[in-house]
């Protein structure tokens, strides 16, 4: 995954939540009741939106662990096989020295 897709995602996300915000809000302010009742009902929609952004939060703090731990792999994977690569090498230009001698 590309660090610039990674980032589109986080800003659709983020977008979204924000627009769900307003529109929530908007509802809110304009819906024919008390102030104690809009208070109330801003409260929890507050605590709503914050809860769904902390789990949209730890969703993408997960992939991003699921990412890094990919890129260390192949990491791994690329070190071991640029080893294997040298250590044959090594042997061939060691084989060739000991014929020419």
């Amino acid at each position: 995954m590309s660090n610039e897709s990674s980032n589109s995602g986080f800003a659709f996300i983020a977008g979204l939540v924000v627009g769900a915000a307003v529109g929530a809000l908007a509802g809110l302010l304009f819906a024919p009741q008390t102030g104690e009742e809009t208070r109330k009902q801003l409260g929890d929609k507050s605590k709503e939106i914050a809860d769904d952004l902390l789990d949209k939060f730890d969703d993408f703090k997960d992939s991003m662990a699921d990412v890094v731990e990919e890129v260390k792999r192949g990491t791994a994977e690329t070190l071991e096989n640029v080893k294997k690569s040298t250590t044959e090498l090594i042997n061939e230009v060691k084989k060739n020295k000991a014929k020419e001698a």
